[in-house]
């Protein structure tokens, strides 16, 4: 009798295995089995028995339903990208998609990833015909390089983790606990300076003098997060450059700009370790200001964090991220393939986390719909930014967090929601991109539609356009 090809997963086993960064003989050694029989598994010339799959999960530390559905977020991706009109003409059901992911997930995850290159190159396009050209954007390659490793660095979190638990056994706070790390391990002392002295700096690594300095401005959170910055800036150098050089880039700003963001994720990782805050994140119920209290971190730091939970077999939530200013004007933003953020121009109007600034430090929540009918769950909230004191420059902000519908009821926010039959507001990408026809809140005509223009009629929507 042919068994099920449930039992066939060899493709997410060698990716399991090579998020953990072993060998197939390191793999057999900690399993008590051959080298050859985990080649056969991952080829699919063997399957993976029930007796196996549970020493992966005591071995590991894997939870045995997350291995099995390791391939969800792909299927989800592929699902999205073959509800274009591009795919109209091919019978392809929600089987087919699980069958290329069951047989082959990197070759899913490139299917996925190639529609995303495709629709944000299509955004370019359409953006570069109002804009006049396509110009080599830093801040843009920076961007994509996250994006197409779901901002995920397995590397950048297994060193975070082995600082984080060598910081803890100095058994004191965490700025006290790097400040030690500093002077032991580098001979630099770490001092707080008042703002005269600092000249405007949060950070200076001072060589000379064999100092570190931090604003006294800064608040104790974000004196810890430059502390561990500085941490990864020293001790990751090698690691940040491997992971940078893996990239292409048109401009020597992007790599530098990709290389500051993944010094960033490394701080992060020593802040917020892996399991420590997935865990949390999931007995909490992804409670972002109960999980800032309980690691001593900022509500944008948590928000962050969030969006890097990608690990083989021990998943977070897949969210996305915004962060924003008052005049909608986007300085971070963070998706993986989650949610199609257009590459220039702000975010829809009728996205209630523009509202946050009304409500300052007060979560609001919705339920939102795309074009293509995919729908999202979000909370936004400000932050504050900058540094203390009266007079000194600070700027307000904003971050929104979100995820699929579907990952929504994982979330404490969602408790009173009725996620089956409440209301979504109709959102679009950005103007430019969006042909929602009866949308009072446009400010651009759609790039990709004939503008009608009648002087006998005025209509509630500020633009009529063809849909042919």
């Amino acid at each position: 009798m042919a068994k099920e090809r449930s039992s066939f997963l060899g493709p997410r086993l060698r990716r399991l295995r090579r998020g953990l960064g072993l060998t197939q003989a390191a793999m057999a050694e900690d399993l008590d089995v051959s080298a050859s029989y985990i080649a056969l598994i991952e080829r699919n010339h063997r399957p993976l028995s029930a007796d196996l799959l549970i020493r992966l999960a005591e071995t590991y530390d894997v939870e045995i339903s997350a291995f099995a559905g390791a391939e969800d977020q792909t299927v989800s991706q592929l699902e999205a990208a073959l509800a274009d009109p591009v795919f109209s003409n091919f019978s392809i059901g929600r089987e087919d998609i699980r069958d290329l992911t069951a047989a082959n997930p990197a070759l899913g995850d490139a299917v996925a990833a190639l529609y995303g290159a495709y629709r944000a190159s299509q955004s370019a396009v359409m953006e570069a015909r109002a804009g006049g050209g396509v110009v080599k954007d830093p801040l843009e390659e920076a961007r994509d390089f996250i994006g197409r490793a779901r901002n995920y660095f397995p590397a950048l979190d297994q060193a975070g983790e082995e600082t984080a638990s060598a910081l803890a056994a100095r058994k004191h706070g965490l700025f006290e606990a790097l400040s030690e790390r500093f002077l032991d391990r580098h001979g630099l002392k770490v001092r707080v300076l008042p703002d005269d002295v600092m000249v405007g700096a949060y950070r200076r690594h001072d060589r000379h003098r064999k100092q570190i300095m931090i604003s006294e401005t800064l608040d104790q959170a974000s004196r810890v997060f430059q502390l561990a910055l500085q941490i990864a800036l020293i001790e990751g150098r090698d690691l940040l450059d491997e992971n940078v050089n893996g990239g292409t880039f048109d401009t020597d700003a992007g790599r530098r700009l990709t290389r500051a963001a993944l010094a960033n994720y490394y701080a992060g990782a020593i802040i917020l370790p892996y399991d420590k805050i997935l865990q949390s994140a999931e007995e909490l119920k992804y409670d972002i200001e109960a999980l800032g209290r309980r690691f001593s971190a900022s509500f944008e730091q948590i928000c962050h964090r969030l969006t890097t939970l990608q690990r083989p077999g021990a998943e977070g939530v897949p969210f996305f991220f915004l962060r924003f200013d008052a005049a909608g004007n986007v300085s971070k933003r963070f998706s993986g393939g989650v949610f199609p953020f257009a590459r220039y121009g702000g975010s829809c109007p009728v996205w209630n986390i523009h509202e946050s600034f009304r409500i300052p430090r007060k979560i609001i929540t919705q339920l939102v719909q795309l074009p293509e009918g995919d729908s999202y769950f979000s909370i936004a909230r400000t932050v504050h930014g900058g540094a203390g004191g009266f007079g000194a420059p600070s700027a307000e902000r904003a971050v929104a967090l979100g995820c699929d519908i579907k990952h929504a009821e994982k979330l404490v926010y969602a408790n009173n929601v009725d996620l089956e039959s409440a209301p979504r507001a109709e959102i679009g990408v950005t103007c430019r991109l969006c042909s929602r026809p009866a949308c009072a809140a446009r400010a651009h005509p759609p790039l990709e539609r004939r503008l009608i223009i009648d002087e006998h009629r005025r209509l509630a929507t500020p633009f009529s356009f063809t849909f042919d």
